[in-house]
Protein backbone atom coordinates (compact mmCIF):
# COMPACT_ATOMS: atom_id res chain seq x y z
CA UNK A 1 0.00 0.00 0.00
CA UNK A 2 0.78 3.65 -0.34
CA UNK A 3 -0.22 6.36 1.38
CA UNK A 4 0.42 9.96 0.48
CA UNK A 5 -0.37 12.66 2.76
CA UNK A 6 0.62 16.39 3.54
CA UNK A 7 -0.27 17.25 6.77
CA UNK A 8 2.47 15.61 9.27
CA UNK A 9 -0.42 14.57 11.88
CA UNK A 10 -1.72 12.72 9.16
CA UNK A 11 1.58 11.15 7.73
CA UNK A 12 2.73 10.21 11.46
CA UNK A 13 -0.59 8.71 11.67
CA UNK A 14 -0.07 6.76 8.15
CA UNK A 15 3.51 5.44 9.90
CA UNK A 16 2.09 4.47 12.98
CA UNK A 17 -0.87 2.35 11.68
CA UNK A 18 1.71 0.61 8.42
CA UNK A 19 4.73 0.20 11.02
CA UNK A 20 4.41 -2.96 13.20
CA UNK A 21 6.57 -4.27 15.73
CA UNK A 22 9.92 -5.82 14.20
CA UNK A 23 9.75 -4.06 10.42
CA UNK A 24 12.53 -3.01 8.99
CA UNK A 25 11.86 0.89 7.99
CA UNK A 26 13.82 3.59 5.93
CA UNK A 27 13.17 6.83 6.61
CA UNK A 28 13.93 9.49 3.94
CA UNK A 29 13.89 13.20 5.49
CA UNK A 30 14.41 12.01 8.95
CA UNK A 31 15.79 15.63 10.07
CA UNK A 32 15.66 15.52 14.00
CA UNK A 33 13.75 12.48 14.47
CA UNK A 34 10.01 13.91 15.16
CA UNK A 35 8.60 11.10 12.83
CA UNK A 36 11.53 8.43 13.98
CA UNK A 37 10.61 8.61 17.42
CA UNK A 38 7.28 7.28 16.78
CA UNK A 39 8.50 3.08 15.87
CA UNK A 40 12.71 3.52 16.43
CA UNK A 41 12.19 1.72 19.68
CA UNK A 42 10.67 -1.20 18.16
CA UNK A 43 11.71 -1.55 14.73
CA UNK A 44 14.80 -2.02 12.75
CA UNK A 45 15.63 2.04 11.31
CA UNK A 46 17.57 2.84 8.19
CA UNK A 47 17.40 6.95 8.69
CA UNK A 48 18.95 9.10 6.01
CA UNK A 49 18.93 13.12 5.54
CA UNK A 50 21.57 15.48 4.63
CA UNK A 51 21.20 18.18 7.37
CA UNK A 52 23.99 18.89 9.07
CA UNK A 53 21.99 19.70 12.49
CA UNK A 54 20.87 15.75 12.13
CA UNK A 55 24.16 14.84 12.41
CA UNK A 56 25.01 13.65 16.55
CA UNK A 57 20.90 14.06 17.06
CA UNK A 58 20.40 10.74 15.09
CA UNK A 59 22.67 8.93 16.67
CA UNK A 60 21.20 9.06 20.28
CA UNK A 61 18.01 6.64 18.72
CA UNK A 62 17.89 2.81 19.72
CA UNK A 63 17.83 0.46 16.82
CA UNK A 64 18.84 3.41 13.73
CA UNK A 65 21.59 3.51 11.83
CA UNK A 66 22.01 7.09 10.64
CA UNK A 67 23.30 7.67 6.68
CA UNK A 68 24.11 11.41 6.57
CA UNK A 69 23.41 11.92 2.82
CA UNK A 70 21.55 13.38 0.11
CA UNK A 71 18.71 10.62 -0.88
CA UNK A 72 19.03 11.84 -4.50
CA UNK A 73 22.36 10.35 -4.71
CA UNK A 74 23.80 6.86 -6.29
CA UNK A 75 26.39 6.16 -3.13
CA UNK A 76 23.74 6.90 -0.40
CA UNK A 77 21.35 4.22 -1.98
CA UNK A 78 23.95 2.12 -2.51
CA UNK A 79 25.59 2.71 1.14
CA UNK A 80 21.26 1.80 2.70
CA UNK A 81 21.47 -1.44 0.61
CA UNK A 82 24.86 -2.36 2.10
CA UNK A 83 22.98 -2.08 5.38
CA UNK A 84 19.43 -3.59 4.38
CA UNK A 85 18.15 -4.96 0.68
CA UNK A 86 14.96 -4.95 1.85
CA UNK A 87 12.44 -3.06 3.81
CA UNK A 88 8.88 -3.30 5.42
CA UNK A 89 8.12 0.48 5.42
CA UNK A 90 9.34 3.15 3.44
CA UNK A 91 8.83 6.91 4.68
CA UNK A 92 9.92 9.89 2.36
CA UNK A 93 9.29 13.24 4.00
CA UNK A 94 11.46 15.52 1.64
CA UNK A 95 10.43 18.72 3.05
CA UNK A 96 6.94 17.80 2.95
CA UNK A 97 5.56 20.42 0.52
CA UNK A 98 7.67 21.21 -2.90
CA UNK A 99 9.39 19.20 -5.59
CA UNK A 100 7.19 16.58 -6.37
CA UNK A 101 8.70 15.44 -9.00
CA UNK A 102 12.23 14.97 -7.36
CA UNK A 103 9.66 13.20 -4.21
CA UNK A 104 8.30 10.81 -7.13
CA UNK A 105 11.89 9.81 -8.55
CA UNK A 106 13.47 9.11 -5.34
CA UNK A 107 10.25 7.32 -4.14
CA UNK A 108 10.23 4.75 -7.71
CA UNK A 109 13.85 4.22 -7.48
CA UNK A 110 14.27 3.48 -3.26
CA UNK A 111 10.88 1.32 -3.57
CA UNK A 112 12.23 -0.44 -6.79
CA UNK A 113 15.48 -1.35 -4.84
CA UNK A 114 13.90 -2.25 -1.55
CA UNK A 115 10.22 -3.63 -2.36
CA UNK A 116 8.73 -1.87 0.94
CA UNK A 117 4.82 -3.69 1.87
CA UNK A 118 3.91 0.11 2.88
CA UNK A 119 5.20 2.98 1.81
CA UNK A 120 4.36 6.46 3.61
CA UNK A 121 5.13 9.72 1.16
CA UNK A 122 4.62 13.36 2.51
CA UNK A 123 4.31 15.94 -0.04
CA UNK A 124 2.07 18.77 -1.18
CA UNK A 125 2.79 18.48 -5.34
CA UNK A 126 2.00 15.28 -5.09
CA UNK A 127 -1.52 15.41 -3.01
CA UNK A 128 -2.90 17.93 -5.51
CA UNK A 129 -1.40 16.31 -8.19
CA UNK A 130 -3.37 13.33 -7.37
CA UNK A 131 -6.36 15.23 -6.07
CA UNK A 132 -6.93 16.54 -9.07
CA UNK A 133 -6.65 14.33 -11.27
CA UNK A 134 -9.04 12.04 -12.68
CA UNK A 135 -8.38 8.81 -14.35
CA UNK A 136 -9.30 7.78 -18.13
CA UNK A 137 -10.52 4.60 -17.51
CA UNK A 138 -7.45 2.94 -17.65
CA UNK A 139 -6.26 1.19 -14.08
CA UNK A 140 -2.81 0.32 -13.01
CA UNK A 141 -2.90 -0.63 -9.34
CA UNK A 142 0.11 -1.48 -6.83
CA UNK A 143 -0.92 -3.81 -3.91
CA UNK A 144 2.33 -3.29 -2.53
CA UNK A 145 4.49 -0.22 -1.39
CA UNK A 146 5.97 0.45 -4.78
CA UNK A 147 5.09 0.64 -7.81
CA UNK A 148 4.64 -3.15 -9.34
CA UNK A 149 5.32 -2.59 -12.58
CA UNK A 150 8.78 -1.63 -11.96
CA UNK A 151 9.90 -4.52 -10.14
CA UNK A 152 13.32 -4.76 -11.15
CA UNK A 153 15.44 -6.19 -8.27
CA UNK A 154 18.65 -4.64 -6.43
CA UNK A 155 19.95 -1.46 -6.92
CA UNK A 156 19.02 0.55 -10.32
CA UNK A 157 22.05 1.51 -12.20
CA UNK A 158 23.72 4.87 -12.11
CA UNK A 159 21.89 7.13 -14.39
CA UNK A 160 22.41 10.32 -15.86
CA UNK A 161 19.43 11.69 -14.59
CA UNK A 162 20.82 12.23 -10.96
CA UNK A 163 22.90 14.82 -12.25
CA UNK A 164 20.38 16.97 -13.55
CA UNK A 165 18.21 17.03 -10.20
CA UNK A 166 19.91 20.01 -8.76
CA UNK A 167 22.66 21.82 -9.80
CA UNK A 168 24.65 21.40 -6.29
CA UNK A 169 24.96 17.43 -6.67
CA UNK A 170 27.64 18.05 -9.68
CA UNK A 171 31.13 17.44 -8.68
Amino acid sequence: MIKLSYNIKKYRQDLTDLVNVGDTVIELGCHLGGTTQLFSSDCNVVAIDNSPEAVGVMDDFDNVEFISGDVRRHEVLAEAFKKVQKCDVLAIDLGGGYHPDTVFKVFYIWSSTFKPKHTAIRNRGLLEFVNSSKVSGEEYLSKDGYLDSYNDSGIPPLIKEFDLWTPSLKK
